[in-house]
């Protein structure tokens, strides 16, 4: 998906763990994620660098689908689609 298109989503749930360190936003992402059904979309605000390529990572390994991410003034809002 396009930056735009990632950024014109609804999303079913918000994480925000701007205020964590790796292994923070990843445990709030595997916490939230029972929270929504399946086809609902999750997005994890970040700071930390090293989630662009957890997050992702643990999403696909885990059987949901990510869908991107966008950098803003300081941190990463990732995107993604429960399985």
């Amino acid at each position: 998906m396009t930056t735009e298109e990632l950024q014109a989503i609804n999303v079913d749930k918000s994480v925000d763990a701007r205020g964590t360190a790796c292994p923070g936003p990843l445990l709030a992402a595997k916490k939230a994620i029972g929270e929504i059904t399946s086809g609902q979309i999750m997005e994890v605000l970040s700071a930390d660098e090293g989630t662009k390529k957890d997050i992702p990572k643990w999403a696909t390994k885990k059987g949901h689908e990510y869908l991107g991410t966008v950098e803003d003034s300081g941190y990463y809002k990732i995107y993604m689609k429960k399985g």
